[in-house]
């Protein structure tokens, strides 16, 4: 008999997939994005009383290409669990759960470049089993109609025995994420930041990244640019803000990555800055801050690149 206790919540009867007809179809503009006025370059709380609620903590949102579908994590007292929401008919569903579980957790979504897979964190660890000790990164794909039920793992190229955070995908295909794989038993939170690329559909050996991005410390939840022009992470170093900080890197002339700088107090508070995600359209930047998403325009990136004086190609506007 099925342990209910770790069934899968994939809502397929009340949490229809949205198909966009035209990949260059945003939507009304007044909708797109939860119909919410447009962040300046100060970052301000996306969707509060929606998505941003009072005594939650919400973090990692993702948006498909058209900003009509939303995926992020909710914590749980101790577990985490997805959540989605849609543009239909001309208006935002409820968030619903998509991955839930009353004892496996679910978190950090981000969609394939497709969009036809979801990807996820997760110490799932097969159906009817009890949680893994460790975070892997798994996926479902979309469905005609639906989500499929069905969790697929990426594979030993990437997962470890030991923790794998956050991932995000270029252009290309290519995945960069977080693992403490490395880390000393008395260091499990020293994350470092990889690479693996796709080779004919599979995932290939991963790349640690070299020391303008990884040091002796954490570095994690990284966001890649579509291009690879730039990549954001979350970073715990001597010379932060607070907690912890999104810092930036810059691809150089010669394709190689420039030394990550912290983003500045433009972003960065005594809190802890994480999940940072760009929008397909490249207009903002999410990233969660203190138990809640946050947005800012993403000029703040320009503003950036301009400060530290480099010519260098980073993703233009839509």
């Amino acid at each position: 008999m099925k342990r209910e206790r770790l069934m899968l919540v994939i809502l397929v009867v009340v949490v229809p997939l949205m198909f966009a007809a035209s990949l260059s179809y945003f939507g009304p503009p007044a909708l797109a994005y939860l119909g919410q006025d447009s962040p300046t370059m100060t970052p301000k709380i996306f969707a509060p009383g929606v998505i941003s609620q009072k005594d939650v903590s919400e973090f990692g949102s993702v948006f498909n290409q058209e900003g009509t579908e939303l995926f992020y994590g909710v914590d749980l007292q101790g577990r985490s669990e997805i959540r989605y929401t849609y543009l239909k008919n001309g208006e935002w569903t409820k968030p619903v759960a998509l991955l839930s579980d009353s004892l496996v957790s679910y978190n950090d979504p981000f969609l394939s470049p497709d969009e036809d897979r979801l990807y996820f964190i997760s110490n799932y660890s097969g159906e009817d089993q009890p949680p893994k000790s460790d975070y892997d990164m798994l996926y479902i794909k979309r469905g005609k109609k639906h989500w499929e039920t069905k969790v697929y793992n990426v594979g030993p190229n990437i997962n470890t025995d030991r923790d794998e955070y956050y991932m995000s995908f270029d252009e290309r295909g290519t995945v960069y994420f977080s693992s403490n794989f490395n880390a000393s038993v008395h260091r499990e939170h020293d994350f470092d930041i990889y690479a693996s690329s796709v080779v004919d559909g599979d995932f290939q050996p991963s790349i640690l990244l070299d020391e303008a991005i990884n040091t002796d410390a954490y570095e994690a939840d990284v966001f890649v640019a579509p291009d690879a022009s730039y990549i954001l992470f979350c970073g715990i170093r001597d010379n932060g803000y607070g907690q912890g900080d999104l810092y930036i890197s810059f691809k150089d002339e010669h394709d190689n990555w420039t030394k990550a700088v912290n983003m500045g107090d433009d972003i960065n508070t005594g809190f802890q800055e994480l999940c940072p995600f760009v929008t397909k359209d490249g207009q903002y930047l999410f990233f969660t801050r203190n138990q809640d998403i946050y947005w800012v325009d993403a000029d703040i990136i320009e503003k950036i690149r301009a400060r530290l004086g480099r010519s260098l190609i980073i993703q233009n506007k839509s």
